[in-house]
């Protein structure tokens, strides 16, 4: 979901607010003062808030020709403008993506706008090993080399869904998914060295304590939000064990927070606040979070620099082990430099996804 126009966004707030009191008109004349001022608030705001949210920019001017970059996810939201700024330095850059329709349709509009014909579309659907063993076989097939592995997409705050094999929705895309991958591609990271694995993971990985290996799926009193922090933080774990593993190899390993940015991963955030406030104000809610964003949060371009930063920066082509925020390497949590839990981590995701007995 795009956020709103700029232009319009900080009225949004205010109207919000009074939409949510048109039952009760008395209480209009009160609310009217107090969407006055939330508008007024957020016009004085805006320039420096706006300028201290857009963060980071990536400043390499780096080519990628005669390079390839895979990027999951990549037909919407931050990946697309990855996708698209790859297609720029000249790379060869393979849109993973589970609909084909879209990616299609992403990719001939990257062609277009980059004059860059060399924009492949290949079908992975990360809540399925299958897809992902099929679609690592395709490209381990075809490709002669893979310069950066962009771990992208993702999923958030949905139902308690299961992946077809069985996997809390949020874990086994977010990371189960991702984990494989990046496993069956190594060979090819590793013949193409120096290259890059960047995973997109969240400043929500902060927010949780840690794993629960006694409930790694999610079984019991499963909770949208929690679930989505610890599968960001499972990314976090998982890049720097890999980055560990992957020591004098010449392929490093990075993870990084995009952001606040209103993309198609709140698609189900409406439903979520739905549980917190109820029906009658969830519409509202989530209209006031998507104004707010919209004129405080990143922009889609915005929300991608650290992406492309990690992958092209010159500065940080031997920096591995990191986590990084607006363009730079910031201290993850606690819980994300757990190094013990992060190769327990990877021990069980090897079991659940078949690489280890």
């Amino acid at each position: 979901m795009a956020p709103l126009p700029r232009i319009t966004a900080i009225t949004v707030l205010a109207a919000a607010v009074l939409y949510v009191f048109t039952l009760d008109p008395s209480n209009m004349a009160s609310l009217s003062r107090i969407a006055a001022i939330v508008v007024l608030a957020a016009a004085v705001l805006y320039v420096p808030v706006r300028r201290w949210a857009a963060g980071g920019v990536c400043e390499s001017q780096a080519r990628m020709d005669g390079k390839t970059v895979i990027i999951t996810g990549a037909n919407t939201g931050i990946g697309k403008v990855t996708a698209r700024d790859m297609a720029e330095r000249g790379a060869r850059v393979i849109l993973a993506c589970r609909s084909l329709e879209k990616a299609e349709e992403a990719a001939k509009e990257i062609r277009n706008q980059t004059g860059n014909k060399n924009v492949v579309v290949h079908k992975l659907d990360l809540a399925s090993l299958a897809s992902v063993r099929q679609f690592a076989k395709v490209i381990n097939d075809a490709e002669a080399s893979l310069d950066v592995l962009i771990n992208n997409a993702g999923v958030m705050g949905c139902p308690r869904w299961e992946t077809e094999d069985g996997f809390e929705m949020q874990f086994g895309v977010n990371h189960l998914g991702h984990f494989l991958l990046t496993n069956l591609l190594l060979d090819l990271l590793k013949k193409s060295a120096p290259s890059r694995v960047v995973t997109v993971s969240s400043l929500g990985h902060a927010f949780t304590s840690g794993i629960d290996f006694d409930d790694i799926n999610y079984e019991k009193d499963y909770d949208k939000g929690e679930s989505y922090r610890r599968s960001k933080l499972a990314n976090v774990l998982f890049s720097r064990e890999l980055a560990r593993r992957l020591e004098g190899t010449g392929v490093t390993s990075n993870s990084l927070h995009p952001g606040v940015i209103y993309t198609e991963l709140h698609r189900y955030q409406e439903k979520l606040i739905h549980g917190a406030v109820g029906a009658r104000f969830s519409k509202v809610a989530n209209k006031i979070i998507e104004g707010f964003v919209g004129t405080f949060g990143k922009t889609m371009e915005e929300g991608a620099q650290t992406t492309i930063c990690c992958a092209v920066a010159e500065e940080w082509q031997n920096t591995t082990g990191l986590y990084f925020s607006d363009c730079v390497p910031k201290e993850p949590s606690a819980a994300g430099k757990d190094d013990e839990a992060a190769a327990r981590l990877w021990d069980v995701s090897e079991r659940m996804v078949g690489l280890k007995s």
